[in-house]
């Protein structure tokens, strides 16, 4: 069995990633290709051991939030044609929930998440790198509509936590790490040119 084709698609929260993955994922889907999805925010860390005022001030923005380790074992038992038990987060309790689902290998992973090239240990286990570069301001917004009507934060609450984490922390380690990227995206999960020459680059790769 060949082994999969892993894409990891990183950026600021809020940049169009989870656009930009899906409208990837849905182009693959029409070709009749197999594909998973994965997302860096179902690693979060469990914290059942911390009480709920202390989960709540945790910075979620920073790479320690995520357990690495677990998505690392993971991507390798995937490319080692191993099913794996996939984690879920929790986003109002701050934590992991008890269920998994259990996801098979498939030709073609799609990875994404606003940490995955930020940590060095992962870079060697994807076959391509992608960045969507955002401005901010945009990030912001899109981000507030998301907390808002997704996970019932209010708007004190999302602006105290970009200016205090999300902020300095993309500065700190997620721009920087746009520098390991094989292709730098523009213009959010909207950019058809971007996504046809990745599809293309990827098609190729798998005959």
């Amino acid at each position: 069995m060949q082994s999969p084709l892993i894409i990891a698609i990183s950026g600021a929260s809020g940049s169009g990633k989870s656009l930009f993955t899906k409208n990837l994922f849905n182009g693959f889907c029409a070709q009749g290709r197999p594909v998973q999805v994965l997302r860096e925010d179902h690693y979060y860390r469990a914290q059942d051991h911390l009480p709920m005022e202390q989960r709540e001030k945790n910075n979620y923005d920073h790479p320690n939030a995520f357990e690495h380790e677990l998505l690392k074992a993971h991507l390798q038992a995937l490319r080692e044609g191993q099913p794996i038990d996939y984690p879920h987060y929790c986003y109002k309790t701050h934590t992991r929930l008890p269920e998994t689902e259990r996801l098979n290998p498939a030709p073609v992973i799609i990875l994404e998440g606003i940490m995955l090239l930020a940590r060095t240990d992962l870079l060697p286990l994807y076959d391509v790198k992608i960045f969507i570069d955002t401005p901010l301001d945009i990030c912001l917004m899109r981000r507030m509509m998301r907390d808002l009507k997704e996970r019932g934060r209010s708007i004190e609450s999302v602006a105290k936590q970009y200016e205090e984490t999300v902020k300095p922390m993309y500065h700190q380690f997620i721009e920087p790490s746009r520098f390991t990227a094989d292709v730098v995206v523009t213009q959010g999960g909207k950019n058809q040119i971007a996504l046809d020459v990745i599809k293309s680059h990827i098609q190729q790769a798998l005959l």
